[in-house]
């Protein structure tokens, strides 16, 4: 069998010592999770805190971890958790702004060099609507969308992850894709 290692199996590897293995879940996930800390709480230095803060929760919690749920959900789980401790310290419900000052303008991120300027300038300008859209959606819509998008869950693990009954989840995520796609198409 040539197949790669389910998340689950690794994890319970790490729990019963296996260094390495927890070298492959933070490989495969360290990504996805860093850009979901980010997108929700929207300065980099927080995300950043906040991203260390769900690995160092994991490798603490890992003599408890019993297969229950996906692994990828119980990471997530871990981090939605995190980032409402943090509101709760802050008094923040919400984000205010994605910009905190230390990433490139939008304006400057590199495209390929095969785009037309007429096109370059027109993606932009899509690119910035679909973020300014993202970041006006309630925390709990852009939560659901991201869950799907960064973390690939389904409505089932977006609901275990977050806390909420399934057709919560599942209504949160289709307001959330109705706003980005009206504010993309420019009706917000």
């Amino acid at each position: 069998m040539t197949g790669e290692v389910p998340d689950e199996m690794l994890m319970l590897r790490y729990r019963d010592g296996d260094a390495e293995a927890f070298a492959v879940l933070y490989e495969r996930y360290k990504g996805s999770v860093y850009r979901y800390l980010l997108r929700q709480s929207g300065v980099a230095a927080v995300a950043e805190e906040l991203f260390q803060d769900v690995w160092l929760n994991l490798v603490r919690a890992r003599e408890q971890y019993t297969v229950q749920a996906k692994f990828s959900t119980y990471l997530y789980r871990l981090a939605h958790n995190r980032l409402v401790d943090y509101y709760r310290r802050q008094s923040a419900a919400v984000a205010a702004s994605w910009d905190d000052g230390a990433g490139p303008p939008i304006e400057d991120i590199p495209l390929t060099a095969a785009e037309e300027p007429e096109n370059r300038t027109a993606l932009r300008l899509q690119v910035a609507r679909l973020l300014s859209t993202l970041a006006a959606l309630p925390a709990v819509q852009r939560e659901a969308f991201l869950l799907r998008e960064e973390a690939g869950m389904s409505i089932e693990q977006i609901a275990e992850a977050t806390g909420v009954e399934r057709e919560t989840a599942k209504s949160r995520l289709r307001y959330a894709l109705n706003r980005l796609r009206r504010g993309l198409l420019g009706d917000v």
